[in-house]
């Protein structure tokens, strides 16, 4: 029996152009099942044939596990206590292995056995076609529409196949069986019971191969795409950049008499794109991205990682775009907030600010609003400023001297001092299961606390744009700390 075995694997090896070794898995895998059955119950069951006689031992194993957290699976598992009694220096997810009587070949239920050897080879079959495929290092997957299934479309090049889910197609596309499709290569779901590769058409990265198809200087490493956003089948922007003073990186990815990018919007069903120069300068990086709106000027916040960009009425709506598309695009595509406004409404907001910043000197520094607003026209804008700048840029403000300097100095740091005692206290009325919850910092407490919100259920009935306003955090940070608070709600 045991060399029938050795033929039977060698020939099967050839007939399917996989490893000895495979084969060898599945037959193990096949004897291992039929002893479980054998024996009942969750045990866990090894076996390993000899490669060069065919002759095979059986083994029942033992995963150790700590003492504190108990036996899950009695069959199959042993407290670490008592695994130390047979094996002195064992540890904790090691095993204890024991040798079993081994059944015999002719005691496997034959139907059985050939499907588990046949399931294992039709999976390291797959395994290997789809290690082949991706060792060619391409990112676009080129096939035939072969069947829809639930909503998704399965695409078939050669004897690989790629699954392109309904979220992942242009809007308003309508792909048959038969036609012939490009998609990029999101990822890899090694889990997938069926095609493993997973596409789409709507990925930001999708445009980016398309572009590195049409335009040679990509691959040559004269241009780079920095980024891409995309409202699919709609509009999107592409941020390029030259790493060859002689090559134009907009005109070239536009081509002659704009080949090039209707190549690739072709491609996309008509998809607009906007292509921008990319800058190191953020500011310059976002006036352009807003294109084909005109600025007029732009405030950076840092802190915030947002900007507030001063527009004309006329370009008002062209900066905004149709639903909010041009500056949510120009937003994804360099990384900033963008805050679009008048120059009405910026002055306005530059004078609530101003407003607000006159008032804390005033009260804080205890100085009159003249001193305050001679300190906000020297670009000061917090206590922390005013306390810890170097000495030398305060002196060259024009009627400052040195005693009036430190004097301020001192009366910043006392007031920050002040503040903060006031805030540890209101910090100390914040409910412990508030301080526990993932995700929150002793900062984000404290601002919270500011706000008034001292226990989880405070912080569950706020709205995310009051928790943005309140602490700084952006939308997506915002809303995964309010359902987190909000657990308990659902849990109970």
């Amino acid at each position: 029996m045991n060399r029938e075995m050795l033929m039977l694997v060698d020939a099967i090896s050839r007939e399917k152009s996989v490893e000895r070794d495979v084969v060898f898995g599945a037959v193990e895998a096949a004897l291992a099942s039929a002893t479980k059955k054998l024996h009942g119950g969750e045990v866990d069951i090894r076996v390993t044939v000899d490669r060069d006689t065919g002759d095979y031992e059986t083994f029942r194993r033992w995963h150790v596990v700590p003492d504190e957290a108990g036996l899950q699976i009695p069959d199959a598992e042993i407290l670490l206590f008592e695994a130390l009694e047979q094996i002195p220096d064992i540890e904790v997810d090691d095993h204890i292995e024991e040798p079993i009587e081994s059944v015999t070949i002719g005691r496997i239920g034959a139907q059985a056995a050939k499907q588990v050897i046949l399931q294992k080879i039709r999976d390291a079959e797959r395994e290997q076609l789809l290690n082949d495929f991706l060792a060619r290092g391409e990112k676009i997957f080129v096939g035939t529409v072969k069947r829809l299934d639930k909503g998704d479309i399965i695409v078939e090049s050669g004897r690989v196949e790629g699954r392109l889910k309904r979220g992942e197609m242009i809007p308003k596309e309508n792909l048959r069986s038969g036609d012939r499709v490009r998609a990029f290569m999101a990822g890899i779901d090694p889990l997938a019971r069926g095609p493993q590769i997973m596409l789409s058409r709507s990925a930001p990265g999708f445009m980016v191969e398309l572009f590195a198809q049409e335009v040679p200087e990509i691959e040559q490493g004269l241009l780079e795409i920095k980024s891409c956003a995309r409202d699919s089948g709609s509009r999107a922007k592409i941020a390029v950049v030259s790493h060859d003073k002689r090559v134009d990186p907009i005109g070239t990815c536009v081509g002659v008499r704009g080949s090039r990018v209707t190549a690739v919007t072709n491609e996309l069903a008509g998809e607009r794109v906007d292509i921008v120069l990319w800058s190191e300068d953020p500011a310059q990086f976002v006036i352009g991205a807003l294109a084909p709106a005109n600025v007029q000027s732009i405030v950076v916040d840092e802190e915030r990682h947002a900007m507030d960009v001063v527009v004309d009425e006329e370009n008002l709506a062209i900066a905004i775009g149709r639903g909010g598309q041009n500056v949510r695009l120009a937003s994804e595509l360099t990384g900033w907030r963008i805050n679009i406004m008048t120059a009405e409404e910026s002055a306005a907001k530059q004078a609530e600010e101003s407003g607000s910043i006159r008032a804390l000197f005033v009260d804080k520094l205890d100085v009159d609003e003249e001193v305050a607003n001679m300190l906000i026209g020297e670009g000061f804008t917090s206590l922390e400023e005013v306390a810890y700048v170097p000495l030398q840029e305060m002196l060259e403000i024009e009627g400052f001297d040195e005693d009036t300097v430190s004097e301020l100095r001192n009366r910043a740091k006392d007031a920050l001092l002040t503040m903060e005692i006031a805030r540890e206290e209101k910090v100390d009325d914040v409910s412990q299961d508030l301080r526990d919850l993932d995700g929150l910092n002793p900062a984000l407490i404290g601002q919270l606390a500011d706000g008034g919100v001292h226990t989880r259920d405070d912080l569950a009935d706020l709205a995310v744009d009051e928790l943005v306003e309140m602490t700084g955090v952006d939308d997506v940070q915002a809303k995964a700390l309010i359902m987190k608070a909000r657990e308990h709600w659902f849990n109970a």
